[in-house]
């Protein structure tokens, strides 16, 4: 059996990889775009603090683990501190007033994110990098240390848990269907 080689991860290529994993950070928190731009660079600050090395050449599925693991260590240090308090809460991050770009979309957009950030964790991890970063299943199967039937099962579990979870919040509310009022006799 041929001896795995470990080499070092290049320090100089690590930006040909930033959009797709700021697409994956953007869906596992939720939308948020300040999130998701401090979860990118708490990742890049881990990678750049030492030396790493890599067993094989894939260098973004190690750098998508960190950021996974990076997000998973905020989430349980969250946990663990009383929740911040939203101080402008109808702003989403996606859609500034008076900005020309469509506001249903942008809705549209911050709902499906959020959607997959409530997804459970093995159900959202394989949505954000085959959806949202684009990965082949072989590659999230590599980047997420699973096998490939995994990958594809809880791909189709989140995709239907997404379909279903849109489908009940876009239904429209018992107030707001229209009835005939009752009249009660004197």
């Amino acid at each position: 059996m041929p001896e795995e080689r470990s080499r070092p991860l290049d320090p100089q290529h690590l930006g040909d990889h930033l959009d797709r994993l700021y697409r994956a950070a953007l869906a596992l928190c939720g939308g948020h775009r300040a999130d998701a731009e401090d979860l990118v660079q708490e990742t890049y600050a881990r990678v750049l603090a030492r030396p790493r090395f890599l067993r094989h050449d894939d260098d973004l599925a190690y750098l998508l683990r960190v950021l996974r693991n990076t997000f998973l260590n905020r989430v349980r240090s969250e946990r663990r501190r009383p929740a911040p308090v939203e101080l402008d809460a109808e702003r989403d991050g996606l859609a500034r007033p008076g900005d020309p770009r469509h506001p249903e979309a942008a809705l549209e957009v911050a709902e499906l994110l959020a959607a997959i950030a409530a997804l459970p964790g093995d159900q959202r991890d394989a949505v954000v990098a085959i959806d949202i970063v684009g990965l082949s299943y072989r590659e999230a199967a590599r980047a997420l240390r699973a096998k490939e039937a995994t990958i594809t099962t809880r791909l189709h579990r989140g995709r239907a848990r997404l379909a279903e979870n849109l489908a009940v919040s876009r239904a429209p509310s018992p107030s707001t269907t229209t009835a005939a009022p009752r009249h009660r006799p004197r």
